[in-house]
């Protein structure tokens, strides 16, 4: 009986690693299948120029992406300004000061709601607040739907980063005079900083090729960014959309990948550097 029972055992835990291997061989098939598509279709335009010069109408050379590149930038960069201060404080409050309280629980529950809206109803929700009020597109209004997009997750990856902090620092850091807010900002905040910057990373990966909230808000335009309070403002997710759906010309497809290479290029890079940079410094320690 024993011996068949260690059979069993043995043939589910099998299986089990089998089941595992398989869908982690899926994933990473699929994976590889999208990094090789995209580095086969776009690498032959990637150059110089490509980076540098900015978009223009269809049938123009030559064109690039310089634009979309920074007003991407920008756009997002605004978005990170908007959306950091009011998550890291309410991550802060519901891990510190709001465990087990009934308004915390209906905080949670609207940012765990809010993680699971399709972007494109935030865009929309812009538009119908925001856009047709001010009667114009522009790149503030995207910046505001990514914001929305980006403040619930790093709400939630700050409240479950300082709750794996222990509580025994916490008390080490009061019996030795410290007050509460301090012992949270340079004690708690500190010891789980790396987490705090891992969240706002993959905050930044979500919203990063985000296409359908800007269609409803930022738009696009085939000139810089000077006119990202009062007009439409150029962003690369959108001259992807566009090159791939609407050009009928095969040059612009073309960029249309190179520009989706060097979005995931740049979003990895961002990934890596952020990683080795902890790494260092924990090595150093």
């Amino acid at each position: 009986m024993k011996k068949r029972s260690l059979f069993y055992r043995q043939l589910k835990e099998r299986g089990m690693v089998f089941v595992s291997l398989f869908a982690l061989s899926i994933a990473l098939g699929g994976m590889f299948w999208i990094l090789g598509t995209t580095c086969l279709n776009g690498f032959s335009v990637l150059s110089w120029d490509f980076l540098t010069e900015p978009s223009k109408p269809y049938g123009i050379e030559p064109a690039g992406i310089g634009n979309a590149l920074a007003g991407t930038f920008c756009i997002t960069f605004a978005a990170a300004l908007i959306a950091l201060p009011p998550a890291l404080a309410g991550g802060i409050w519901l891990a510190e000061y709001g465990k087990n309280k009934r308004f915390a629980n209906m905080v949670r529950f609207g940012a765990n709601t809010m993680m699971g809206i399709p972007s494109i109803i935030t865009g929309l929700f812009i538009y119908a607040v925001f856009v047709v009020p001010a009667g114009h597109f522009s790149g503030f209004a995207g910046s505001l739907a990514l914001a929305i997009i980006m403040l619930p997750i790093i709400m939630r990856t700050t409240e479950d980063m300082l709750l794996l902090v222990p509580n025994s620092i916490r008390e080490a850091a009061l019996a030795l005079g410290m007050n509460r807010f301090r012992t949270t900002v340079k004690i708690v905040c500190r010891s789980a900083r790396n987490g705090l910057i891992t969240g706002i990373m993959i905050a930044l990966a979500r919203v990063g090729g985000e296409t359908a909230p800007l269609l409803f808000t930022a738009l696009y335009a085939n000139t810089w960014c000077e006119h990202f309070f009062s007009g439409p403002t150029p962003n690369v997710p959108v001259l992807i959309t566009e090159y791939a759906t609407n050009s009928p010309y095969d040059l612009q497809h073309a960029q249309g990948w190179g520009a989706a290479l060097i979005m995931m290029i740049f979003l990895l890079m961002i990934n890596i550097g952020v990683r080795h940079f902890f790494a260092a410094k924990e090595y150093s320690k």
